[in-house]
């Protein structure tokens, strides 16, 4: 099912959405014999949003393995509406949805120069310990920190 609207639902008191938007130019290895964005290069879109929208929340790479946790993909999604062309200009919109588990829930969207949507889809991802490899039950301390930085705005333009 192709979906316009969130994956993930905002309850009443949740503090709002984190939101990084970045542009891109589609580039020629990135493409299909037809001269548009492979299927499969989508979730590398949503990476390079998802990148900067770790930086923006101090979740990353380098700070989990200080904090000896990891936070692998559990789940992804994509929906495709229209397709992105060669040499193409285009905005990839990671969203971050509060939660209270230890987990990651982060909605993306790419639009194209005129605003058409081009696709949507989400990651799902679960804190794992390093040394245990377990996943974490509880909220790890690296992550309790930004949930409490968040509930304060520090997160917001």
């Amino acid at each position: 099912m192709r979906r316009q609207q969130h994956y993930f639902q905002q309850y009443p008191g949740d503090p709002a959405p984190i939101t990084v938007t970045i542009q891109r130019r589609l580039r020629f290895s990135e493409v299909d014999a037809l001269g548009i964005a492979w299927h499969g290069r989508y979730l590398q879109f949503f990476e390079d949003a998802h990148t900067e929208l770790m930086h923006k929340t101090g979740l990353t790479y380098d700070h989990y393995f200080k904090h000896d946790v990891a936070a692998p993909i559990v789940q992804a999604h994509v929906d495709y509406f229209a397709p992105l062309l060669l040499d193409e200009q285009f905005a990839v919109k990671a969203t971050f949805f509060w939660c209270e588990g230890a987990r990651l829930n982060v909605e993306y969207s790419v639009t194209k120069p005129n605003g058409e949507l081009a696709a949507t889809g989400f990651t799902v991802q679960m804190f794992y310990d390093i040394k245990t490899r377990k996943p974490c039950l509880l909220i790890p301390d690296i992550f309790q920190e930004c949930l409490e930085q968040w509930k304060k705005g520090a997160f917001y333009d």
